[in-house]
């Protein structure tokens, strides 16, 4: 299976299929969508996406949504790290550092998180995981 940058265009077109296979349901109680802003990466420019779950469905894509929940931002060696390895420790370790910042309605985002994040969501980490170098 080929390999691809984590964010380069080519990665966005791969997890597209990915996602395209891998869909699962999301508990209903979770409904949050975040925009993530990711810096210093090793494109021109920052990225910009954004991800969650909307109507019980994983909603993602490049761009940010005028009603986003949240707005994440982060460097993209701490962003790899977060969202490809799915380790939630990370996630939580580089937030009280301060390498990632958000600002929005956490109580969504806590809520969400309690409800288990959407279902087959370690499908979708695994083959995201194998796709990204």
């Amino acid at each position: 299976m080929p390999k691809y940058q984590f964010l380069s265009d080519q990665w966005f077109a791969a997890v597209d299929q990915l996602v395209e296979e891998h869909g699962a349901e999301a508990p209903g109680t979770a409904d949050v969508i975040l925009n993530l802003t990711v810096t210093d990466t090793p494109f021109d420019t920052e990225r910009r996406l954004h991800l969650g779950v909307r109507g019980g469905r994983p909603h993602w894509g490049i761009g940010h949504l005028d009603d986003a929940d949240l707005q994440i931002s982060t460097d993209y060696a701490t962003a790899k790290d977060v969202f490809v390895s799915g380790d939630p420790a990370a996630g939580m370790q580089a937030f009280m550092s301060g390498k990632v910042r958000v600002q929005g309605d956490m109580a969504k985002l806590m809520a969400a998180q309690a409800g288990g994040g959407p279902g087959g969501a370690n499908d979708i980490q695994a083959a995201v995981q194998g796709i990204t170098e």
